[in-house]
């Protein structure tokens, strides 16, 4: 077994030897996890039945995070837009769009938004949520160096 206490990785990717996963949680938080170097994630637990997101998942048993690897980034479920099952996505490492070089994206399959964050010194920075021209039900990304989102209405955003 490579780590353990993941709920539902939906979708990982490598950037070089970092490991990036989305995992869908179940009641309150979503989440992206980050591991760096070469043996990104192995042996690591991401806290999974104590944990989810940075909160305990049942908050009445003591739950020590101290040895976990907690998440680089979450947020909340919510009624409205519904946000509750995201969908890890890449680090951009293309040449059409050199301000978002180094730039990770990810969506919410419910919620339907696309959002980015540069990971530096184990943070999440430059969190940035991008307009799109429909709300789309996004389920997986993947890699062309164009830097195109394709929506569910069959188009592409470039």
């Amino acid at each position: 077994m490579w780590s353990y206490g993941l709920r539902n990785p939906w979708r990982f990717s490598f950037d070089g030897a970092d490991l990036y996963i989305g995992d869908v949680s179940q009641d309150a938080r979503e989440e992206i996890n980050v591991s760096q170097g070469p043996n990104a994630g192995r042996g690591l637990n991401y806290g999974w039945l104590l944990m989810e997101g940075p909160l305990c998942f049942n908050p009445t048993t003591n739950c020590n995070s101290g040895s976990l690897a907690l998440p680089v980034l979450d947020y909340p479920h919510t009624n409205n837009p519904c946000a509750a099952s995201v969908i890890g996505g890449y680090v951009y490492r293309g040449t059409a769009i050199p301000v978002i070089q180094g730039t990770y994206f990810y969506a919410d399959f419910c919620a339907g938004f696309v959002r980015s964050f540069r990971f530096n010194n184990g943070s999440a920075l430059k969190q940035t949520e991008w307009p799109l021209l429909a709300t789309p039900s996004i389920t997986s990304f993947g890699q062309d160096g164009l830097a195109r989102i394709p929506q569910s209405i069959g188009f592409a955003v470039e």
